[in-house]
C-alpha cells in the first residue's frame, strides 16, 4: 500500500487508537498480530497480519464497519474505486521457523 507523503503523520495518528469496532470485527474475523510498517523513503506501507482463514479474512471487506474506515482512510493514500486501498501481494521467497 502507499500513503501520501503529506499524510504520512495523520495516517499513523488515525491507527493510534484504531476504532474499537473496526479492532472487534477483526478479531471476530480470526485477525491476530496485525502490524503495518512503513518505508517512510518510498511511502510504502508493509501489512503483517496472522489470520485464521482466507475466508474470514475476505469477509471483513464485506462489513459496514470495514468499508466505513475504507472511506476514512481514503483521502491518505492510493485507492481502488471502492475505496480499499491499493495494495500488491508480495510472493514469499524466504522463511525460517
Amino acid at each position: 500500500m502507499k500513503v501520501y507523503e503529506d499524510q504520512i503523520e495523520e495516517y499513523i495518528k488515525r491507527h493510534n487508537p484504531i476504532w474499537t469496532s473496526l479492532k472487534k470485527v477483526l478479531k471476530t474475523h480470526g485477525v491476530h498480530n496485525y502490524s503495518i510498517f512503513i518505508d517512510k523513503a518510498k511511502n510504502t506501507l508493509f501489512g503483517y497480519v496472522e489470520i485464521e482463514s482466507e475466508e474470514k479474512w475476505q469477509a471483513i471487506a464485506e462489513t459496514e464497519i470495514c468499508k466505513k474506515w475504507w472511506a476514512y482512510m481514503a483521502n491518505l493514500m492510493e485507492t481502488n474505486a471502492d475505496n480499499s486501498p491499493v495494495s500488491v501481494d508480495l510472493e514469499p521467497i524466504f522463511y525460517l521457523k
